[in-house]
């Protein structure tokens, strides 16, 4: 590299993103982002990617052996000529009408109207008005001779070989000449290496480099994935205070409790205690401490060393404890309660869709969204224009929901629908070969839909189809061993499950799973219980099923099948006892919603969380329903459309609620304690389930 080039860096600040060789877990080889900073002079991977480009078929390849699959090919036009065949060819050389120099002594024959099509920095350069004659022969400063032939490869070729050694000074070449194709080529290489370890240098990188798509991806996937960040990455060690400050208060910040920013925030402290002790103010006030148990924060906030004797974290402490201590008298306090900042819940990373069901006696289209964050229930507005659902199935793949067979009072549904979560567009899409009520349905392969089972108004079925999402196309496959309608499936390890159901005789505790690899279903150990209307999902690593109807009762009973040892074994009895109920899995708790208990229908949703084997109660949903739907959906761009919008509110709704429950029974209740956040795991029994205006106003003209 030329002096020219250093300079350059070091006036712009910018610098080459070092990188190490990390083994991925899937054995591919990653970019590691370390630091940013100057890199010294290495000729060798420019050498290694000439010798080899000549032997290769000419695209962009993205890694050494060109078979790891960690980027998107790039696919040369099939009108341009061999790369190398081409460009030496000594009739293109003798008809060129310019000469480009390196200052390190290389120089390429070119053709001007070629890299004025590529390039502004080339268009700039030969058209401009500011010289008196036309120049022909120009030096190319701050690129060194290998690397400014690379590129001009490229161009005449659309040719190149990225790896992890070579795509960061490629990219700075790139944007230094307005090689715009090739920039973003290396910023998709970049954007498939990012991982725990190295995604806030890169994110670093990406905002130097004036890389927005690259900054966007890396962000995010920090904001997702920030427990595992502020666990093992270095670099959260390496950032200033005010960008610790910046991503500790980010409303974006993927944590289901403050725990884990407290933590990550002594983590940076202890780095260089001596020094950055004094800033324990400043990240306290990052933390939402009123969120915490409020035993964590007595033992491990407040009788924290750097805590301890700071009179700048007297006041943080002082709020922090009168929360803590209004939420046990918050319906004495007279006029309204506003939520403080130490109080306010972030922004979920993923929203789950309750869409559809049996209410009131009837079927409905009603939809509502759960804010896992606020631990509240939102009306979606954007129902099905075409009518109500009952007993159907849903799909999540990508923003959109796929809504599959049903019953709307009337007709057996062979139809299906989408919705569109960003656009909240519905429209019909190819209808399956039979009539579904009771469907049971997976997803494989994510684009994969399989419907299975269910009741067409005269037959039980053991039929089973399968949706391509990208031919929008149904196609039948092996038909089950038995017939099932009120059945549940999930999928698990690329192998679809179902489980129980009836057969228009008595409720079944049969189950099979379908290998889709072969065509062919296969039967499983039976469940321990008969259960129809039962729900069932995957869940770390392990087939749940949950609830149902055995013939006899709802049942509040559930059991787990394990692939790897063939048994089932049971959990926990839930709080309720329920069928025909949607269940899904998000922040890591099993929820189930609604259903019926034998005697109407329910709005209760309970939470099990496998960690500490016990269930939970969440807030109910707005009205009751059974036969619904649920799936959810992770990364919505306007996922503030579905979440709960008055989050400075949150105390004053909860304070209303619980007046009104105690005009009803007459009696005070308490006020559960951190009953805005959820995601602080109660003792088993503390949580009280109090339900919205909207709730109470229905409670009898719910119940079917």
């Amino acid at each position: 590299m030329s002096d020219e080039t250093n300079n350059n860096n070091d006036n712009t600040n910018n610098g080459r993103l070092v990188t190490n060789k990390v083994k991925s877990k899937n054995g591919t080889v990653r970019v590691s982002a370390s630091a940013v900073e100057a890199a010294d002079d290495d000729d060798s991977f420019i050498e290694d990617a000439r010798n080899t480009r000549r032997n290769v078929s000419h695209e962009v390849r993205y890694c050494p052996d060109g078979e790891c699959g960690c980027g998107l090919a790039y696919p040369r036009p099939e009108n341009i000529h061999r790369s190398y065949e081409f460009y030496s060819d000594a009739d293109v050389v003798n008809n060129n009408d310019a000469i480009l120099r390196s200052s390190d002594g290389f120089y390429f024959p070119v053709h001007r109207v070629i890299l004025c099509g590529e390039s502004d920095y080339f268009k700039t350069l030969f058209t401009t008005t500011l010289h008196t004659e036309e120049r022909t022969d120009i030096v190319v400063y701050n690129i060194r001779g290998e690397m400014l032939g690379l590129l001009l490869d490229f161009i005449y070729t659309r040719e190149m070989w990225l790896n992890d050694e070579n795509v960061l000074p490629i990219l700075e070449a790139a944007d230094f000449l307005s090689l715009i194709k090739i920039k973003n080529k290396c910023c998709e290489y970049i954007e498939n290496q990012v991982e725990e370890l190295n995604c806030l240098g890169i994110r670093r990188f990406a905002k130097n480099w004036y890389c927005p798509d690259l900054e966007r991806v890396a962000h995010q996937f920090l904001m997702r994935q920030f427990v595992e960040v502020s666990k093992t990455s270095d670099e959260l060690l390496d950032l200033s205070l005010d960008e610790v400050i910046s991503l500790f208060s980010d409303d974006e910040l993927n944590v289901k409790n403050e725990e884990v920013v407290w933590e990550a925030a002594l983590r940076w402290i202890s780095h260089d205690a001596d020094n950055r002790k004094a800033h324990i103010v400043d990240l306290l006030k990052t933390v939402r401490t009123g969120l915490m148990e409020t035993q964590y924060f007595m033992e491990k906030v407040k009788e924290c060393n750097f805590v301890q004797g700071h009179e700048g974290c007297r006041p943080i402490v002082i709020e922090t404890l009168r929360f803590l201590y209004d939420l046990e008298v918050i319906t004495e306090r007279d006029g309204e309660i506003p939520t403080p900042s130490i109080a306010r819940p972030r922004i979920p990373h993923e929203i789950l869709f309750a869409i559809g069901g049996w209410s009131g006696g009837s079927p409905t289209n009603y939809i509502e969204t759960y804010d896992t964050r606020a631990d509240r229930w939102i009306r979606v507005n954007e129902v099905d224009p075409t009518g109500p659902r009952a007993y159907h199935g849903t799909v999540a793949i990508g923003f959109k929901i796929y809504v599959v067979g049903g019953f709307d009072g009337v007709d057996y549904f062979d139809s299906c629908r989408v919705f569109d979560a960003v656009t909240k567009k519905w429209k019909f899409i190819a209808s399956m070969y039979n009539r579904r009520c009771y469907v049971s349905v997976a997803l494989l392969d994510n684009d994969k839909i399989y419907a299975m089972g269910g009741y067409d108004g005269q037959h039980r079925q053991n039929s089973c189809e399968r949706f391509d999402t990208g031919l929008n196309q149904w196609t039948q496959i092996c038909p089950m061993n038995c017939q099932r309608s009120d059945a549940s499936a999930t999928s698990l390890r690329n192998v679809v499950y179902i489980c129980g159901g009836f057969n228009g005789v008595e409720c079944l505790n049969s189950c099979e799973c379908y290998d889709p690899e072969i065509n062919q279903w296969t039967m499983i150990l039976p469940m321990r219980s008969r259960r129809s209307g039962v729900s069932c999902i995957a869940y770390n690593d392990n087939v749940y099923v949950v609830g149902g109807f055995n013939g006899i009762s709802r049942m509040c009973s559930g059991e787990k099948f394990n692939p790897d040892t063939n048994t089932w074994t049971s959990i926990p009895d839930m709080y309720n006892p329920r069928s025909n109920f949607a269940i899904e899995v998000i922040d890591d708790l099993l929820f189930c919603i609604g259903g019926f208990t034998g005697t109407s229908t329910t709005f209760n949703v309970e939470c099990y969380d496998q960690k500490t084997n016990e269930w939970y109660e969440a807030t109910d949903m707005n009205i009751y329903r059974s036969a619904l739907a649920a799936c959810v959906i992770p990364g919505l761009p306007n996922i503030q459309d579905f979440i709960h919008p008055h989050r400075d509110r949150l105390m004053e709704e909860k304070r209303q609620r619980l007046l009104v429950l105690q005009q009803q029974q007459g009696t005070p209740i308490p006020f559960p304690q951190n009953s805005t956040n959820t995601n602080a795991q109660p003792t088993q029994g503390n949580l009280i389930v109090i339900g919205n205006q909207e709730q109470l106003q229905n409670v009898a003209a719910n119940r079917q």
